[in-house]
């Protein structure tokens, strides 16, 4: 039987990036999916959720590569306290958000799914990021330049500027960018 595909369900260039750095051939899909939080659930039964319901999307645009393909999808939260900070509605929105995670640690949730025939790993890993204060005009200055409205929490630890202000990582810097890498390594092998 041949090696199945490789497929990543995501629009992210970051995590196509971060993936790629696994040497692996893939192929990429977009899924749309609501990604609506139930509050009811904690933030880790939030994103894997998330995560799974775009691994379900995808899997119906490849049903006859069902077998023969791992669909890979994941979801980012980030959070400070039990305050969520999804991607901001705008600039206003991204610079509260960026002032309230000053001077102060919080923490970024990934959820991973890999989905192949009738085998499902879900898997959601945490990492915890301080960053340094930032002033008014310096978090301006960030948002107007990257201007990181599509990423959750309004920030991309990689960015330049941005990454001048983080005083602190405990946890995988690829779970901050996107997409866990060493996990989804580790859990690709029983696929592959």
């Amino acid at each position: 039987m041949a090696k199945p595909t490789l497929v990543l369900a995501s629009q992210s260039p970051r995590r196509r990036d971060i993936l790629s750095l696994t040497l692996l051939p893939f192929e990429t899909i977009s899924v749309e999916t609501p990604e609506v939080l139930d509050p009811l659930r904690s933030i880790e039964e939030n994103v894997t959720r998330i995560s799974l319901e775009k691994a379900e999307a995808a899997l119906l645009l490849r049903p006859e590569k069902e077998n023969n393909c791992i669909i890979l999808t994941a979801d980012t939260i980030v959070a400070k306290g039990s305050r969520i900070y999804g991607k901001p509605a705008g600039f206003e929105s991204a610079f509260d958000m960026l002032k309230s995670l000053q001077n102060r640690s919080h923490r970024v949730y990934t959820a991973f799914v890999l989905l192949c025939g009738n085998k499902t790993h879900t898997e959601c890993v945490t990492t915890t990021v301080e960053f340094e204060p930032m002033t008014d005009n310096e978090i301006k200055r960030y948002l107007l330049s990257e201007k990181p409205y599509d990423k959750a929490g309004a920030y991309g630890i990689q960015d330049p500027l941005m990454a001048c202000h983080v005083r602190r990582i405990e946890g995988c810097y690829y779970n901050v960018v996107g997409l866990p890498l060493s996990r989804v390594c580790k859990a690709l092998k029983a696929f592959l």
